[in-house]
């Protein structure tokens, strides 16, 4: 884990090897350096496993939001044993979530292993049946009297019979098991696979999943356009009234964002206070709906408080890209990440 703790003794340390002034100087930048590891590690959590990262993101989040250069060392000291713990603990559980998925998959797989050696037996033992009767046959063939012959095949031939009927009545049993295993365990599969795919918290697509659905419209090369969506203030929100009043803007910010948008569109929470869409059409349709999507969803929001509903107003920015020929996904995303703080600069100026 990075420590910052030398890095605010730097003053008072060895003057030969490090000044003053160049410590001072140093200290803001190391600071943010520590606060955009944080960002990442939480980011690369929630890319690692979509169920279990959205906690650890939101809280590096906020103790990276909570890092400043006139940070006492227990301060930091502090920050970094939280930082470890936390990211630990994260680490143990995603473990166990992965080995649980595991388990499942391994129990699909012990199933189908035991009803196939069921089916195995099931043939050996009326591959038995039926050399008995071929035996039973064979001696039939040596017999002079045609009476005897008559009762041995009618014989012989209702043993068949039976035989023929227990194997096709078992093997329908064997396979009817096995299909209602296997369904039980896909739909396991496909609720998993459903819980990865979504923002635990506001219900929208995760950021993985819209980032596998932008690289196959990048690969069949269709049209596309990228919008991120920035809220502005939302750090204030949370700031001022805490993070539950800042979960429930969020979603409500979200449920607005998905009535708005068309059936076709794709839409994500791309982490923190941003969302991202996924447009599959090219920029001048993209930019009309993009610029009535933005006054459908700024306005005021009514959220429940501790104490009466109170009223926030929520604006936001937006970054539009389209994607061009033989661009990576990587670069679509940076052109439309950089307009979105382009046009939120500006809105800071007109202010």
């Amino acid at each position: 884990m990075i420590s910052l703790k030398k890095y605010l003794d730097a003053p008072q340390a060895d003057t030969k090897k490090v000044g003053k002034s160049d410590a001072k100087e140093l200290l803001p930048v190391t600071m943010a350096a520590y606060r955009s590891a944080l960002l990442e590690i939480g980011s690369c959590s929630l890319d690692a496993c979509p169920a279990l990262g959205e906690q650890l993101q939101r809280s590096l989040g906020k103790l990276a939001g909570n890092l400043s250069c006139d940070m006492s060392r227990e301060a930091v000291e502090s920050t970094e044993k939280i930082v470890q713990e936390q990211v630990q603990d994260w680490g143990t559980r995603t473990a166990k979530h992965f080995q649980q998925q595991t388990s499942e998959v391994k129990e699909i797989l012990i199933v189908m292993a035991r009803t196939a050696e069921s089916v195995g037996e099931r043939d050996q033992r009326c591959a038995k049946q039926i050399n008995d009767v071929t035996a039973q046959l064979q001696r039939i063939a040596n017999l002079d009297d045609l009476t005897q012959i008559r009762v041995s095949l009618k014989k012989s031939a209702a043993e068949l019979k039976t035989s023929i009927d227990k194997m096709a009545m078992e093997g329908k049993a064997a396979i009817q098991q096995l299909q209602a295993e296997v369904s039980n365990y896909q739909s396991k599969l496909e609720e998993a696979e459903q819980v990865a795919s979504r923002d635990s918290l506001t219900g929208l697509r995760s950021r993985l999943w819209v980032e596998n659905q932008i690289e196959r419209r990048i690969d069949a090369k269709l049209p596309l356009c990228v919008a991120i969506i920035d809220m502005d203030g939302f750090k204030q929100v949370n700031d001022d009234h805490g993070h539950l009043i800042g979960d429930e803007l969020l979603k409500q910010f979200a449920a607005e964002l998905k009535s708005a948008c068309r059936s076709t569109d794709i839409i994500g929470r791309w982490g923190g206070d941003e969302f991202i869409l996924l447009l599959n059409y090219g920029m001048s349709e993209a930019k009309a709906q993009t610029d009535r999507l933005m006054q459908w969803v700024c306005g005021d929001y009514t959220v429940k408080g501790q104490d009466s509903p109170m009223k926030l107003r929520v604006g936001a920015s937006i970054g539009l890209a389209e994607h061009l020929a033989d661009e990576t996904l990587k670069g679509l995303i940076s052109r439309a990440d950089a307009e979105m703080y382009q046009q939120k600069a500006a809105s800071r100026a007109r202010r």
